[in-house]
């Protein structure tokens, strides 16, 4: 497998994760790190969660992007 993320058009990618119903609803979305990988890169979705200022962190080969603005507690 290729480093090289997936030359496919990367915007509608991303469009579909944040049009999803969960997050316009403010919920979770996730997915493997090694899609993120492949098609966007890790540092393509950093930026845009951080533009949209919402919050990610990754786990279990997951990275998981809370889609709100407001603060995230980190319980245990």
């Amino acid at each position: 497998m290729s480093n090289t993320p997936f030359s496919g058009n990367r915007e509608l990618w991303l469009a579909q994760i944040f049009s999803s119903q969960a997050a316009q609803a403010g919920g979770v979305v996730r997915r493997r790190a090694t899609e993120v990988e492949r098609r966007i890169g890790r540092g393509q979705l950093e930026l845009e969660v951080r533009r949209r200022g919402f919050h990610m962190f990754e786990c279990a080969g997951q990275f998981v992007i809370v889609c709100t603005r407001g603060d995230v507690r980190l319980i245990c």
